[in-house]
């Protein structure tokens, strides 16, 4: 009788918390990722990151949803964690105090469930790279130019897509050339929408509808950031799509779109809208005619190529009455709870939740380590 053969497992670090604003996202998004990979093929290493930067092995209780509208995080208690910086033999050591560390062993792959800075702005994936190790979604400068706004859209608008006007405002602009920049974003008329430059979940954003607003809206989003966009308001439907790498080289695909529905008193589409009081639906696909939805794909997927994106993201437009595309922002590491757009508009394109995860480690697994 012939000896049954086990196939090893392969070993994948989800990675979430971090340093942001949109820490609590990130477990949610963990929660849900973690509980949808298949234990047959992968096993899973939970990795949080707390808010103060360290890296620990959670608790195996740590709760990662929103229960009751408290949101959770990763508190720092646990092995703390310590990534070597060896290519030929990458892997991460438990560091306690006062006992000798210990290593934990290797990874195949990386699943940095990351949002905002220090996650999803290109700093963990150069951390990866120089630690030799794979990863899911975008690379280092995909990463970085995506989560700034400012040159996310100048980059579009070199390659010729259609972006709204805005106003950049640096740190430095704003403590040295205030008056100059206010007049500026005087010139987008009203409303804007005043928005840290690197941060999502609509975290520090304000709609401002009159000139004694704006001040105090920028230096909200400079709680967050101190590089802040201004965006002129743009009458229209707000439309998401989600975009994935192709399979084996082929080409780049994108999913149906969703129409974000407001059912609330909400002005726009915020943090509360979207995770806590329930005053938004997604309709999916989107009520839009067939052409109109033709070319909001190719656009999702132009404007994913033009960034040099890996992986995934999730590419949100506002669609005119006019029926005119004009790109708001994309996000390489979208939120990815069953209730989140980008698994739902894939499930609704026919790749279930699960499948959708595994392909994203799959695809992180074919892609050679180094340049590319």
């Amino acid at each position: 009788m012939s000896e049954e053969i086990t196939q090893k497992k392969i070993r994948v670090a989800v990675v979430f918390g971090g340093r942001s604003s949109e820490h609590a996202i990130s477990c949610v998004t963990a929660g849900s990722v973690m509980a949808a990979i298949d234990a047959s093929r992968y096993e899973v290493l939970p990795i949080g990151i707390a808010r103060d930067g360290r890296w620990v092995l959670p608790p195996a209780d740590a709760r990662l949803a929103i229960s009751d509208g408290r949101l959770p995080e990763v508190d720092g208690t646990g092995s703390a964690l310590a990534l070597p910086f060896d290519p030929d033999a990458p892997g991460l050591m438990v560091v306690e105090p006062g006992e000798v560390p210990r290593a934990l062993g290797g990874v195949d792959v990386v699943l940095p469930l990351l949002h905002g800075p220090y996650g999803e702005d290109g700093t963990i994936q150069g951390l990866l790279e120089l630690a030799g190790v794979r990863y899911v979604g975008a690379g280092v400068l995909a990463s970085a130019a995506s989560m700034d706004k400012g040159y996310m859209k100048l980059i579009w608008q070199a390659c010729g897509l259609p972006v709204g006007p805005y106003v950049m405002i640096t740190d430095r602009e704003w403590r040295l050339e205030r008056d100059r920049k206010l007049d500026e974003v005087k010139q987008l008329g009203r409303p804007v929408f005043v928005k840290p430059a690197r941060a999502g979940s609509s975290m520090g954003i304000t709609k401002v509808t009159r000139d004694e607003d704006l001040a105090a809206a920028i230096e909200e989003a400079r709680t967050h950031d101190p590089k802040v966009i201004v965006e002129a308001g743009v009458e229209g439907v707000e439309v998401e799509c989600g975009v994935l790498q192709g399979v084996a080289d082929g080409p780049t695909e994108a999913s149906v779109p969703a129409e974000i529905v407001m059912l609330g008193e909400h002005d726009f589409y915020d943090f509360e809208t979207k995770y806590l009081d329930g005053t938004s639906r997604l309709e999916i696909p989107a009520r839009l005619p067939q052409d109109v939805v033709d070319d909001l794909r190719a656009t999702a997927i132009r404007a994913f190529e033009t960034l040099d994106c890996e992986g995934l993201a999730r590419v949100d437009f506002f669609v005119t009455p006019d029926r005119r595309l004009i790109l708001n922002e994309i996000n390489t590491m979208p939120g990815f709870t069953p209730t989140s757009a980008f698994p739902q508009m894939w499930a609704a394109t026919g790749v279930p939740y699960g499948e959708l995860v595994d392909r994203l480690i799959q695809t992180a697994l074919a892609r050679p380590l180094g340049l590319r």
